[in-house]
């Protein structure tokens, strides 16, 4: 029994245990050849190492939308392709080594038979040229071109209804509605193509053009504005469920807490329009419980049997680290941290409540409120994990009402990647 916690606790060798999973060169094995992940480093498809040409620099984070663009484009392909990551302005300092090859430091960044290229739509032009377009047609043809044009116009909507403050009543139903004309205007792309794609039934280079600022409408338009992007527009919602069924885009997909908060800073911030039911979505996505709302406007998918084993895996494998922030962060015990840290993983596969030490609320909602997606772990494993910690906290016998500091809208330097480089 621990002697600063009541309950029986299990130790990080027991919770390694339970997780399970694979380790060391199995683990490796798993990333280089298997679904899509965050923590790969190299990506074979089966095919030997010899036949790399590409090297992509994307973010640590997982985050960047131009990223996940091109990172998408080489999984769907199934280009053997390595992989190289560099810190985003806003969760740390750039890497040195990074900013000598692209001084203007932008991400992503790709390097094809050794010829380096930046822009993400330059990036896909020579990987079309190189291997082929995804899809019956490349970026540059006419068709594609209409639809490319349609997405900046979506995303220039979302950005005058997300980013202007001070929005009256009026201006934010014009906002509104200029918005939803384009996205009527995409569900009819979709309908004309026969779906559920844009060019068909299968996705092409120009879905993944629609997909990272899509995923990050539909988060940040549920919590700013209390609107349900994929309840107004059901074929969106078949697009973005068919999307889903594929592990490739599983893989980089991000969930509504990590878009909310890694989004004003990089947007020069984001305004809400105060109502009950963005008041409501904002506290859940905030907190939990999820699904926010029925339909899941989240995902189409379930949570695999394995998602609370992976949650534990990835807290086991940098608890030390996550420790000495959480007590850093809220001035906390770290050995009481330690315990509480266990106790919530307890709770999580256990399906059991457990009492934490006192004083560790906000420790506990620290890192809860700090979980990325899909960094850390997929979607459904970090809403169990979020859950976990949010109702530990909730039983801490002195503070249970607690928050961690709450967190910036200038910037993501909590995010900071450097302490857990190597232990990915």
């Amino acid at each position: 029994m621990d002697a600063c916690c009541p309950d029986p606790l299990p130790s990080w060798a027991d919770l390694r245990h339970w997780a399970g999973g694979a380790e060391g060169e199995a683990l490796q094995h798993q990333r280089i050849h298997g679904p899509t992940n965050a923590q790969a480093t190299l990506r074979l498809f089966g095919e030997p190492e010899a036949q790399v040409r590409v090297t992509l620099y994307r973010d640590h984070h997982a985050w960047c939308p131009y990223c996940q663009k091109i990172w998408l484009w080489l999984e769907e392909r199934q280009i053997p392709y390595r992989i190289r990551k560099v810190t985003m302005f806003c969760y740390g300092t750039k890497e040195p080594w990074y900013t000598q090859r692209v001084p203007s430091g932008m991400l992503p960044a790709l390097e094809l038979d050794g010829r380096l290229i930046t822009e993400s739509d330059r990036i896909v032009a020579a990987l079309e040229q190189a291997f082929g377009p995804l899809g019956p047609w490349p970026l540059d043809q006419p068709q594609v071109l209409q639809l490319r044009q349609l997405e900046r116009l979506l995303f220039r909507a979302w950005c005058q209804w997300l980013c202007t403050p001070g929005l009256d009543a009026a201006a934010e139903q014009r906002c509104r509605q200029q918005f939803q004309r384009y996205a009527v205007a995409m569900e009819s792309a979709l309908e004309a193509s026969g779906g559920p794609f844009l060019l068909g039934a299968e996705p092409a280079s120009v879905d993944l053009v629609f997909v990272p600022y899509l995923e990050r409408m539909n988060a940040s338009l549920a919590y700013y504005k209390g609107f349900l992007l994929r309840h107004e527009h059901p074929t969106i919602d078949r697009w973005f469920a068919a999307l889903e069924q594929r592990p490739t885009y599983r893989g980089t997909q991000s969930d509504f807490h990590t878009h909310v908060h890694d989004l004003p800073p990089q947007m020069g911030g984001c305004y809400a329009c105060p109502s009950a039911e963005q008041h409501e979505l904002a506290a859940r996505i905030d907190a939990g419980l999820w699904p926010v709302a029925l339909p899941d406007p989240e995902t189409s998918q379930a949570a695999s049997d394995g998602a609370a084993a992976a949650a534990v895996a990835r807290v086991v494998r940098h608890a030390p680290a996550l420790v000495t922030r959480m007590a850093s962060a809220t001035g906390s015990d770290p050995v009481a941290l330690d315990a509480a840290l266990r106790s919530a993983l307890m709770a999580l596969m256990a399906e059991a409540p457990s009492v934490p030490p006192v004083g560790t609320a906000a420790g506990l909602r620290y890192l809860r409120d700090r979980i990325s997606v899909p960094r850390d772990m997929d979607l459904h494993a970090a809403r169990l994990l979020r859950a976990a910690l949010e109702a530990t906290a909730g039983r801490d016998p002195g503070t249970p009402t607690a928050q961690g500091p709450a967190l910036t809208q200038q910037h993501r330097r909590d995010q900071d990647p450097a302490p857990f480089v190597g232990r990915v």
